[in-house]
Formats: structure tokens, C-alpha cells, sequence
């Protein structure tokens, strides 16, 4: 068999170990050969493979990023572009597709394998917000790397008698936040679930300050404000018809030294949080999830995306795993509100 393999999406660390489980397994469990496609969906749309066999994958493990490019291309918006895959497919005598993404990269997967192309899928996302899967590898990495610069931001913050606001990533799901936010002591918590009221972030950030600590308040890129809407970086829209957020941050940094008459800075970690080695658990679940997809390929379980559930490995339909995101429950954001003011 000749097996294609494709990351697509926003890159996150962990990727290339999925990369290098899917070739260690396949070649030497299977015998197949793998053949990688570049920059996504891009890849198969336009031709651009890349053989890989087992010394492309000697050193990759701790790498992060992809080796084979990443895109957010949508193949159903680009004219002629299934079809397109299909005679990519014929002409590289590709038996099956391992698609390694989130709820976008995944989505395509789905109507793709519904068009009668064999598509198995691995769920990646930094933001953990895909429902079929307890976690996404990428996103313990970004957790460790917010929570190293609130501590960071901690200490300067304490020595100049400021309010920090830490801006993380969480379009429409909030967990980064919430779990560096747990990790690092913020003070106040932000997240898309739930429109926040400016009046009491100045409450808590007056009464830390009236405690003589300085307050450090987390949000999320697409944490919005009551009665109020997401702040855009621009308002293009990519392939899958999502705007660019960013901003919130700086707009809140502001909000409470009008509000407060306390000096008050704002840190965008951006794409640090993507960046980088990942974790030990993050190349553990990815290494798992790639040898896991081999499987489904093996048995010929197309339709199907590998996840996470409590410590197993198991599959589930590509319908499951696009059918709604996984969002921070109420009782969860609760928890951390003990924690606001203080």
C-alpha cells in the first residue's frame, strides 16, 4: 500500500511526531510506503508530494512544527479541487489518506471520505475544542508555555505596581486560558464562553491592588466583553471564513488604566504558544494517536479519526469528531472564580 499523510491547519508542536509514528509503523509494521503532501490540503490539490521513509524521521520527535508545511487550504473552495485530488490520488497509486488537523482540516476529511476518498483522521488543535477527543496533542504544550509567561510577567508586573493582561489563544473555546490561567495564579480569568463585565474586572483588579499585589488578568483572543463583540485584527476571512482576532487584550489594558488610574500593560503570546518542542505528554498522545491511525488504515476504517478517551486510544466517525466543539462548561469556569479579586 501507498499511504498519503498531510497536516493542515494551524501548526502546533507534536505534529512531527505523529508524522514519524505513521512512517516507523507503516513501513516497518506494514511494509507500505508513505508519501507526504505538502502545505495541507494544498498538497493533493496540487500535486506536491514528498516520499518519506525512516531516516526523514530519525530526529523529528522533538521538533516543533511540520515537516511537511501546513496550510488552510478548503479544497470545496477552490474550483476543481476534489477532482484534483482525485487525480493526485490516481497518479501517486495512494490507497488511503492520514490527515492530521483540527476542526477545519478534519471537516474536509469528513465530506471528502463521504466522496469516496479513504481518509483517516488525527485530531490536532492547540485550543483542545474538538468534542470527540478528552484532549488534542498541542495544546499541554501551549498550557506549559502561557503558564511560563505569566510567571514571567508576574515578577515585572510586581515590581512596577501594574496590571497585566495576558491575551492567549482561544477563538471560540477557552481552555488555554483557563488551565494557565490556573496554573499561573491569575487573578481574573477571560474566556469566549462567557461575555465578561468590564466593571467587575476593575473590581478585582482594585482589590488586588488594594491587597498590594499586582493583579494579572488572562483572556482569550475571542473573550468579548458584555453587550459588546469580538475585537479583529482584520477583517479577512481565511479559506474556512474565519476572521483574525487579537486585540481584546490591549483593549482591556486600556479600559482598566482609564478605569483605575493605575498603569496597566498588555502581552500578546500569539504564536509563541504554537512554537517550540513539545511536551512529553504532547509527544507521548501524538506518537500514540499516529501509530493508532496506522491501525485504522490496516483495517480499512475510513471515516474514522483516532481520540483520546480517559488513558485508551479509540475511533470515532469523522461526523462525531466535526459534529460540535468542545467549549468550557459553565461548572468548570466556576471552579476558577474563587480565585478572581484575589
Amino acid at each position: 500500500m501507498r499511504i498519503g499523510v498531510l497536516t493542515g491547519g494551524g501548526d502546533c508542536p507534536g505534529l512531527n511526531a505523529v508524522i514519524r509514528a505513521v512512517v516507523r509503523k507503516g513501513i516497518k509494521a506494514h511494509g507500505w510506503e508513505i508519501v507526504g503532501f505538502r502545505n495541507g490540503w494544498q498538497g493533493p490539490i496540487e500535486n506536491l508530494t514528498k516520499s518519506i521513509d525512516l531516516t526523514d524521521v530519525e530526529e523529528i520527535l522533538t521538533r516543533g512544527g511540520t515537516i511537511l508545511g501546513s496550510s488552510r487550504t478548503n479544497p470545496y473552495k477552490v474550483e476543481g479541487g476534489v477532482d484534483r485530488i482525485r487525480e493526485t490520488i490516481a497518479a501517486n497509486q495512494i490507497d488511503a489518506i492520514i490527515a492530521i488537523g483540527g476542526e477545519d482540516t478534519l471537516g474536509v476529511a469528513k465530506r471528502l471520505t463521504d466522496d469516496g476518498i479513504g481518509v483517516v483522521g488525527v485530531p490536532k488543535t492547540i485550543d483542545n475544542d474538538l468534542g470527540a477527543t478528552d484532549y488534542t496533542f498541542g495544546f499541554d504544550t501551549a498550557v506549559h508555555i502561557a503558564t511560563e509567561a505569566i510567571d514571567r510577567l508576574r515578577t515585572t508586573a510586581e515590581s512596577h505596581h501594574r496590571a497585566l493582561v495576558v491575551e492567549v489563544m482561544g477563538r471560540h473555546a477557552g481552555w488555554i486560558a483557563l488551565h494557565s490561567g490556573l496554573a499561573g495564579g491569575a487573578n481574573v480569568i477571560l474566556v469566549p464562553e462567557r461575555p465578561f463585565n468590564v466593571d467587575k474586572v476593575v473590581e478585582h483588579v482594585e482589590r488586588r491592588f488594594e491587597s498590594e499585589f499586582a493583579p494579572i488578568i488572562v483572556v482569550a483572543e475571542g473573550a468579548i466583553p458584555e453587550g459588546g463583540a469580538e475585537v479583529l485584527h482584520s477583517g479577512e476571512r481565511d479559506a474556512f471564513g474565519h476572521v483574525r482576532l487579537g486585540g481584546v487584550g490591549q483593549w482591556l489594558a486600556e479600559e482598566i488604566a482609564d478605569r483605575t488610574g493605575k498603569e496597566s500593560r498588555a502581552a500578546v503570546l500569539g504564536h509563541i504558544q504554537r512554537g517550540g518542542t513539545p511536551t512529553a505528554y504532547d509527544r507521548v498522545l501524538a506518537t500514540r494517536f499516529g501509530l493508532h491511525a496506522v491501525d485504522a488504515v490496516a483495517a480499512g476504517d475510513f471515516g474514522t479519526m483516532v481520540a483520546l478517551r480517559g488513558t485508551e486510544i479509540v475511533r470515532v466517525k469523522l461526523s462525531e469528531a466535526t459534529a460540535e466543539l468542545k467549549t468550557v462548561p459553565t461548572e468548570r469556569y466556576e471552579e476558577a472564580e474563587v480565585f478572581f479579586g484575589a
